[in-house]
């Protein structure tokens, strides 16, 4: 019986798939029967995992349901294991991820690990990519000062599962679903040793459809008020007005080129703009589509 289940949701992203179960192949060789790899497709074409790598362990499920958090969801159903390893199946985890996280799968109730950006076309950076290399996956302060950890590099003990129950499709789930954690009084720490990679946005329509997927799932967080959307309709105005110490931030970026500053500077003012744009739509109408 596996005591660790690695559970992956995909979507039309084999090629991306397929490098996060190659690198996880020479990790699973010593810990055959232990571990089980859990990949969970929303619906992807046909014929998608033909080209996926053999791995000890593996198994591929489908959930209809649209949505990482079913996906998420279903992987947990389908294993019995007492650690919970989440991943996604853009990530590149690094070569001692796995016995990283095993060592520490005891230590805490719930384990947010690091998430390091890298950029899969040749430089200079697009606006998008650079954005993403000062701002994206500061896994470090969401769990120190925000509560949270994402689910592209998260451990969780079963107990968890069985207190407070799954991810909330609709919401921010990687955030929902720790804060539920810590409020039932289960303990979230970060490491930083345990580190998987993610790639950047490359492009404005990838970044763009990112921070709408986020402001819609954000704003459905809590308890839709007239206090809730005053509170939301201000902190619009917060996110316009932090271009101004976020370009600061850009600006003085020690990873960017003088052109990648100044794409990654355009990129942040657009950003920041639209998506205020979008909270004071929510906070007028009450809803939060988009």
């Amino acid at each position: 019986m596996p005591t660790a289940a690695i559970i992956i949701p995909h979507y039309e992203d084999a090629a991306r798939l397929a490098r996060c179960l190659t690198a996880l192949a020479p990790q699973l060789a010593a810990h055959v029967g232990e571990i089980e790899v859990v990949v969970v497709d929303n619906g992807s074409r046909p014929g998608f995992a033909d080209g996926l790598p053999a791995l000890p362990g593996l198994r591929l499920l489908l959930e209809p349901r649209k949505g990482a958090a079913e996906a998420r969801n279903r992987g947990i159903t389908e294993t019995t294991a007492e650690r919970l390893f989440f991943l996604d199946c853009d990530c590149v985890p690094a070569p001692d991820w796995l016995d990283t996280a095993l060592a520490l799968s005891d230590s805490a109730d719930l384990v947010g690990g690091q998430v390091v950006v890298f950029d899969e076309t040749p430089g200079p950076r697009s606006g998008a990519q650079a954005f993403e290399a000062v701002f994206a996956f500061d896994n470090r302060a969401y769990v120190q000062a925000k509560g949270f950890s994402v689910t592209a590099n998260l451990l969780a003990r079963r107990e968890v599962y069985r207190r407070i129950g799954g991810f909330h499709a609709g919401l921010s789930e990687d955030k929902d679903w720790c804060h539920r954690a810590t409020a039932a009084g289960f303990r979230l720490t970060y490491e930083d040793g345990m580190q998987v990679s993610h790639p950047s946005r490359g492009d404005w329509d990838a970044l763009a459809r990112k921070w709408r997927r986020l402001t819609v799932e954000t704003f459905g967080l809590r308890p839709i008020t007239s206090r809730s959307r005053l509170i939301w309709a201000l902190r619009a105005g917060v996110v316009a007005a932090s271009i101004l110490p976020h370009g600061v931030r850009v600006l003085t970026a020690a990873t960017l080129t003088g052109t990648e500053k100044g794409r990654g500077l355009a990129t942040l003012a657009r950003l920041r703009l639209t998506r205020a744009g979008w909270m004071l739509r929510q906070a007028l109408t009450g809803r939060a589509g988009l």
